[in-house]
């Protein structure tokens, strides 16, 4: 039995207690957060959970196996590290740190003390985007030709950091988990409508070694949320609508042959392909409880998670970059991996 200490109970730690509470193999033994009134409903939810304001008493108790980091980005560093260096397998909500090097180093703490570092990256873990992994290494889409989302909704406005930070981060990781190929380069653009506050609109390309790009818009200032991403392939496409209640993912044979004439190469017939559609099943499986089981069996098989400290630091590393080429009007940014 692992046993898990959370810290912080604000907006995603509800959801992380309830899920290792939950899962085979773990159990909730202490949760810590610097707010009391937060932790009051524990005790009527979890009877005989420990709970407590101070995280260092938490990570220096000897009955804990694994700590579970959901706080302010600005602090992940902090006491992750300070996890790490307790002997503590860790689980830290996304982003990885505020910083690339502070993602390195606890990269590397991880390794060298031979520890399970696994990022919240939660996306990755939902069915619709497991099938869409499937579905690409398969072939069955053939060629990629792009990738575009749109992550929008009306708040909740972040203070310590961007709409890129807080959304775009979940489909960079999707991106970084579905795709065989790594983006080279990154060009961002974005603003902010409330002064002193970070950007709370942006758009972000991608560019790759071929002709494949990505495109994903973010934004916390529309009437209506929409979680909407189209993957355009050679001989198929999908749409995957996170907020549809049934057929999150449709898949449809459709496309274009382009064929250049004998006489002149110049010439080129594009022909168009509409073929049928149709929507895998896909398991209803909440995605937070496959990643609390695929955390606690890397624990036991020493294995290396799917959202690893390195998976963290690419995504770090790709919004520093986004960042800056925000900063310059959208300046394209070569990345190093």
């Amino acid at each position: 039995m692992i046993r898990v200490g959370v810290i912080g109970y604000g907006y995603w730690g509800p959801n992380l207690v309830r899920n290792f509470m939950s899962a085979s193999g773990s159990a909730v033994t202490r949760v810590c957060d610097q707010r009391k009134e937060r932790l009051s409903s524990l005790g009527k939810f979890y009877p005989g959970l420990k709970t407590g304001t101070d995280s260092s008493d938490l990570i220096n108790d000897p009955q804990i196996d694994a700590v579970v980091i959901a706080t302010p980005v600005s602090t992940h560093f902090d006491l992750a590290m300070a996890a790490l260096k307790a002997g503590k397998h860790v689980l830290v909500e996304k982003p990885l740190a505020a910083r690339s090097d502070q993602a390195r180093k606890l990269v590397d703490e991880a390794t060298a003390r031979n520890l399970v570092l696994l990022v919240d990256h939660t996306f990755v873990y939902t069915d619709a985007v497991r099938k869409i992994r499937e579905l690409i290494a398969s072939g069955k889409l053939g060629e990629i030709y792009y990738y575009d989302a749109v992550r929008v909704n009306l708040g909740l406005f972040q203070h310590d950091v961007n709409v890129i930070w807080d959304l775009a981060i979940h489909d960079l990781s999707i991106i970084d988990h579905v795709l065989p190929s790594k983006p080279m380069a990154v060009s961002a653009t974005g603003i902010s409508h409330v002064p002193g506050q970070p950007e709370n609109v942006a758009y972000i390309t991608l560019f790759f070694s071929s002709s494949q790009i990505a495109h994903v818009h973010v934004n916390w200032l529309t009437p209506v949320k929409v979680r909407h991403t189209l993957i355009g392939g050679s001989e198929k496409m999908i749409l995957y609508d996170d907020l549809e209640p049934s057929e999150k993912l449709k898949v449809y044979d459709k496309g274009i042959d382009v064929t250049p004439e004998p006489e002149d190469v110049y010439k080129m017939l594009v022909s168009y392909r509409l073929g049928d559609m149709w929507a895998p099943q896909l398991n209803n499986t909440e995605a937070l409880q496959t990643e609390a089981l695929h955390f606690i069996d890397c624990i036991e098989h020493n294995k290396q998670p799917e959202t690893d400290g390195s998976a963290g630091l690419r995504m770090v590393n790709l919004i520093e970059a986004a960042e800056t080429s925000l900063r310059d009007r959208g300046r394209l940014i070569e990345l190093q991996w």
